[in-house]
């Protein structure tokens, strides 16, 4: 074989095997950029802002899927909302020596201005992030859990939390209020009014994730290590992470029952939560996040959401929030000043 045919040959052989490597690279960039490592690159700030509602409303009924027309209608009739809103004249309230108060009776709180919920719905245009059951809603609780629920208990410190009702102790006042952990900020991240943002970070062996709620971190090994003792019980549970191909899987249990489900007073998140979080690359500026709940004592039957987020170019600002709030201080006197005018009316 000449020096030139050897050569032909050598570069038709290399060409081959190049193919399937450049089909892979192919494969990998339309998926999104991937770590040193080989992982797919999940780090960065992901904003899940949107209009599309846990659960599927109950007039829809089994509409799973909004048509593209409708989908629009409703992301301009929310711009069309705010911008009613910014424009009209501002709510007066009638100030007094306690606190100011809505028409309604109820304190005085954010206008529009300073909620930030979003404009659009999710991608998948779904009538609700719960895919399963597939009628979009939460499954019936169990019994016990109904019971709690619906006791005069629960509607008490519902009142206290709305404002209607004051306050007889820290206790009655959410985890949220008194700035120690925030149920939007999860686990599992649930959208709000404001601070819809989550930041992640990746090593080899650890993810953290940030949310822009209350500023609360999870650091997450992913060195296949067992979850710590079920006596030690946390807020935010006790997460472990490994890969199952290119999805982050994320297991946490453990909680520390203080956290209340889905913003439900005396619904908190028991013993026997179980979750279960994916989250998957779809491209360079779109992730997958999937989580399952299973908590027998609370609900008949596990459910599973589905909460296309978004990659944001932004920065990440602080939550500054902490147990020594001054709030918490005015909230507990203002509920004094109430005590003491309903004895003097009696």
């Amino acid at each position: 074989m000449t020096h030139r045919a050897r050569a032909a040959a050598i570069a038709l052989i290399a060409g081959v095997a190049l193919v399937p490597m450049l089909a892979a690279a192919q494969t990998a960039d339309q998926a999104g950029p991937r770590t040193p490592w080989g992982h797919p690159d999940l780090q960065g700030t992901w904003d899940y802002r949107t209009l599309t509602p846990l659960e599927r409303p109950v007039e829809l009924g089994d509409k799973a899927f909004l048509t593209e027309e409708e989908a629009a209608t409703l992301e301009q009739e929310t711009l069309a909302r705010n911008e009613f809103l910014l424009n009209r004249a501002s709510e007066t309230t009638s100030a007094s020596n306690q606190v100011d108060r809505r028409a309604d009776g109820t304190p005085g709180f954010y206008n529009n201005f300073w909620l930030d919920r979003g404009t659009t719905a999710i991608a998948t245009r779904r009538t609700s992030l719960i895919v399963d059951p597939a009628n979009g809603r939460l499954p019936a609780l169990t019994e016990p859990a109904r019971r709690r629920a619906n006791s005069p208990e629960a509607a008490r410190i519902e009142g206290v939390r709305r404002g209607r009702l004051p306050a007889a102790s820290y206790e009655d006042l959410d985890a949220g209020d008194r700035c120690i952990q925030h149920a939007k900020a999860g686990p599992p991240l649930s959208t709000g009014g404001y601070n819809n943002n989550m930041m992640l970070f990746q090593t080899p062996d650890h993810v953290v994730i940030l949310a822009e709620q209350n500023y609360d971190a999870r650091i997450i090994p992913l060195d296949g290590r067992s979850h710590v003792s079920p006596r030690l019980r946390q807020w935010m549970g006790d997460s472990r992470g490994y890969w199952e191909g290119d999805t982050l899987v994320v297991e946490t249990v453990h909680f520390n029952g203080k956290h209340d489900q889905i913003g439900r007073p005396l619904l908190s998140t028991g013993e026997n939560l179980a979750l279960v979080e994916r989250f998957t690359l779809m491209d360079g500026e779109n992730l997958m996040y999937e989580y399952t709940v299973r908590d027998p004592s609370i609900w008949t039957r596990s459910w599973t959401a589905q909460h296309p987020m978004k990659r944001n170019p932004d920065l990440m600002f602080e939550f500054a929030c902490h147990e020594g709030n001054y709030g918490m201080h005015g909230i507990m006197a203002g509920s004094r000043v109430q005590e003491a005018e309903a004895a003097v009316a009696r």
